[in-house]
């Protein structure tokens, strides 16, 4: 398919709010475009190919961000919809159809939307299902029991199911994403359980070959048929991102100064490797694959999280608001002078630092560029940060969640019965201390 441009760019001023909604509007308008889950015979929650499960849960999380900076209530009940039924009844984002490509860091995709949606105070989900935060809840319980220390000391699989590649590599996506599930269930619920997780995934992390605590590199995984002992160097700013954003929910919540060093160090090593100044005055850019053309699909939506997580990171932490927006008001300065491209002269490109359409289209380009337009929304209306239970949240949580249904996935890929849980803390999270029997009469075995 040949895509033309037909007008100018998308005009941005960061300082006004009505230009951020415009344009926020604009690119959200040509994201939803790819949707075909509110279409007759089509699936809520779903996107076309080449797009896998995961990046459509990110796109809905995105539009409960859009609803959030803009009031535009134009995509709430498609992404209420969605939400829900990926989720299914026991809010565990688990469908069965998705079990051949469902790795860990994809079920927490569609986890980070529902914790937007209880952060935010977004709209009910559908009757009959779980809560925002219980659905949260509920992909945290699925995931620590799945919390390995057969290999490399600790850690999550990649993959959550053993038939599927990348099973035996341990990588930040599925760490980093657990560490941040952790660190938002601590802040709004203020149990000392999701504390202690997050404190175990970090000191696994920091220990381990992902992590320079010298030079605050974040690396990509490691395979554990070598138990982790030489690490996957490839550089992605999401990967960044997950502990950025981490550390700073888990900050803001404990006031443990000692959480500020490796913010600082890995939020400067972002700033530094993913805004190169000679680039493009402060834009943001891909660097792995964006200078020499060979993003693929998935590499499309990196940006959109780093700076959905950055952005959330001066609301957090005040004392870095003055070093974070000047890179994200150049971000979606760049971001919308992208997006001009397509028949619709709305299709944004992903080469943030100039002004020509790259020729590059999808869902990944038009989140990454609304992420950069609608953040700008925070500095110019003074948003407040995201809502914990204390500070006016409404969604109502289950700490038990996820674990009524009578079976969960242990750490071997393997379908087990649960017997029991107990909370060493009295929240009832699964994982504090759970008795599993394994199918096949392989006995009892406990998971801590």
């Amino acid at each position: 398919m040949v895509l033309h441009r037909t007008c100018d760019a998308l005009t941005l001023d960061t300082s006004s709010a009505a230009s951020i909604k415009s344009a926020a509007s604009s690119v959200a308008y040509g994201m939803m475009k790819y949707y075909s889950g509110n279409e007759t015979g089509g699936t809520p929650g779903n996107l076309p190919d080449p797009y896998y499960w995961w990046e459509a849960g990110a796109m809905f999380g995105h539009l409960v961000d859009y609803w959030y900076y803009t009031g535009d209530t134009t995509y709430v009940d498609e992404t209420v919809a969605a939400i829900c039924y990926q989720a299914g009844t026991t809010g565990t984002f688990m469908p069965s159809n998705q079990s051949e490509t469902e790795g860990n860091d994809d079920q927490s995709f569609y986890a980070f939307a529902a914790l937007d949606a209880a952060e935010l105070n977004f709209h009910e989900p559908l009757s009959g299902y779980p809560s925002w935060l219980a659905m949260a809840q509920a992909v945290f319980n699925t995931q620590a029991v799945r919390w390995d220390t057969t290999t490399c000391g600790g850690g999550l699989r990649w993959q959550i199911f053993t038939w599927n590649n990348g099973y035996t590599y341990k990588n930040v996506p599925a760490n980093g994403a657990f560490f941040m599930m952790g660190a938002r269930l601590a802040r709004y619920t203020g149990n000392t359980t999701y504390v202690d997780w997050a404190t175990k995934a970090w000191d696994w992390f920091e220990d381990s070959v992902l992590y320079d605590n010298s030079t605050f590199q974040v690396n990509d995984g490691s395979s554990d048929l070598a138990n982790c002992t030489s690490a996957d160097h490839t550089q992605w700013s999401y990967n960044y991102g997950l502990y950025v954003g981490g550390l700073a929910y888990l900050y803001n919540h404990t006031e443990d100064a000692k959480w500020l060093i490796p913010l600082n160090g890995i939020l400067n090593a972002t700033l530094t490797r993913f805004f190169p100044v000679a680039d493009g005055d402060d834009v943001m850019v891909e660097v792995t694959c964006e200078p020499y053309g060979n993003c693929d699909t998935d590499d499309f939506t990196f940006k959109s999280f780093t700076l959905r997580w950055l952005a959330t990171t001066a609301q957090l932490v005040p004392s870095l608001a003055t070093t974070i927006w000047p890179y994200i008001e150049a971000s979606g300065k760049g971001a919308a002078g992208q997006c001009d491209g397509g028949t619709d002269g709305i299709t944004c490109g992903f080469a943030w630092n100039t002004t020509t359409w790259d020729g590059t289209y999808g869902v990944g380009q038009q989140m990454s560029a609304l992420s950069a337009i609608q953040a700008n929304m925070i500095h110019v209306n003074d948003l407040k940060a995201p809502y914990t239970k204390s500070t006016g949240g409404t969604s109502v949580g289950d700490p038990s969640a996820g674990t009524s249904s009578g079976t969960t996935t242990d750490a071997s890929g393997e379908l087990t019965s649960t017997i029991t849980t107990a909370d060493k803390a009295g929240a009832g999270i699964l994982t504090a201390l759970v008795l599993v029997l394994t199918l096949g009469g392989a006995g009892w075995m406990v998971l801590s």
